[in-house]
């Protein structure tokens, strides 16, 4: 890994609106406000079955995002406990937030991808040039593009890009305003029906730019309930253990199909082959010098070199470890 992006991170009013904050909560009166977006990944058969709740014996209140920015926005508040970011935002946050990543999803493939508009005259990355393409500012597909443009000596200035969220795009591409975007599913999907991919995140991490997603938490929600982060921690790590151990089993006829699209709005016939966009590490995985142990740091700094290089923050700083955590998976796997 050396790479990260994904979703913006600015402070809106309206991403705030409506959060209510949570105190710190008792022991016997826990709750845990966590925030998802409608990635297609294993987890979501377990936020579907209730195994969360039943793991940490709280009250949790899933809250549905459209970006990580968004996401970001809502722990810099206060009101959501647990996140789901792609590594663009959280390498942008990690310039001040109290935060730790404690779950490394998956590495991003075929799940985020460029597509072109059906009649805009965009063959490849080259052809971009002129064209109006959106993303979601800051996101990790923001990132991928940014990095393609690069690698294909693309000047971005030369490109309108236009910052929109999933659900504004697929709507943009539709009418026709828009020739190109890049971004992940539900929205993905919609526009694949209007156009044709041009370029997807596996080939830009194979360029050099990997992106991936992950679970963050607020430290000090960390640090009053470290059993319920590593429950947390634990229902996900067997929650990806189960899919690894026979993805095949996970087909469009599967009640982890149905589960699956019920939550993020995919549609099912395209859950099986959606699943299979990512690089889910295991459990034991996790720990180790690749991810949580010290490969994600430095996926951090480098994303984040990347951004200031954009403009997009203002420095990098020198040591990301206090942003990284490898002991909620470590206590998850020796419970076990």
């Amino acid at each position: 890994m050396s790479t990260i992006s994904r979703r913006i991170v600015l402070l809106s009013s309206a991403a705030l609106a409506g959060a209510a904050f949570l105190g710190p909560a008792q022991a016997d009166d826990l709750k845990i406000t966590i925030g998802y977006q409608t990635v297609v990944e294993p987890s979501k058969v377990a936020q579907a079955d209730g195994a969360y709740e039943k793991a940490t014996k709280a009250a949790i209140d899933w809250r549905k995002f459209d970006s990580g920015a968004d996401v970001i926005a809502a722990i810099a508040s206060g009101s959501v406990d647990i996140g789901y970011v792609g590594s663009s935002p959280l390498a942008a946050a990690a310039s001040g937030l109290p935060i730790q990543t404690i779950f490394i999803v998956g590495l991003i493939g075929e799940s985020e991808a460029l597509v072109a508009r059906n009649g805009a005259g965009v063959e490849k990355i080259a052809d971009l040039a002129g064209k109006k393409v959106a993303v979601p500012f800051v996101s990790t597909t923001h990132y991928s593009l940014l990095a393609a443009l690069k690698h294909e000596n693309v000047d971005p200035k030369s490109v309108e890009i236009l910052n929109l969220r999933p659900p504004e795009i697929a709507a943009a591409f539709a009418r026709g305003d828009i020739d190109a975007a890049y971004v992940w599913d539900p929205a993905l999907g919609q526009i694949k029906t209007t156009g044709k991919v041009v370029l997807d995140s596996s080939q830009v991490a194979a360029w050099g730019a990997p992106t991936f997603d992950a679970w963050i938490v607020r430290t000090d929600f960390a640090d009053k309930h470290p059993e319920a982060v590593r429950d947390f921690v634990k229902v996900t790590g067997d929650a990806y253990a189960q899919f690894l151990a026979k993805p095949e089993a996970w087909s469009v006829s599967s009640p982890e199909a149905a589960k699956i699209a019920k939550i993020t709005g995919a549609k099912v016939e395209e859950v099986p082959q959606l699943l299979k966009g990512y690089v889910f590490p295991t459990l034991a995985e996790q720990a180790s010098d690749k991810f949580l142990g010290g490969g994600t740091v430095k996926a951090i700094e480098a994303a984040s070199a990347f951004l200031k290089e954009q403009g997009k923050i203002d420095a990098v700083l020198p040591d990301y470890s206090k942003y990284v955590s490898s002991k909620y998976v470590s206590e998850a796997q020796a419970s076990n």
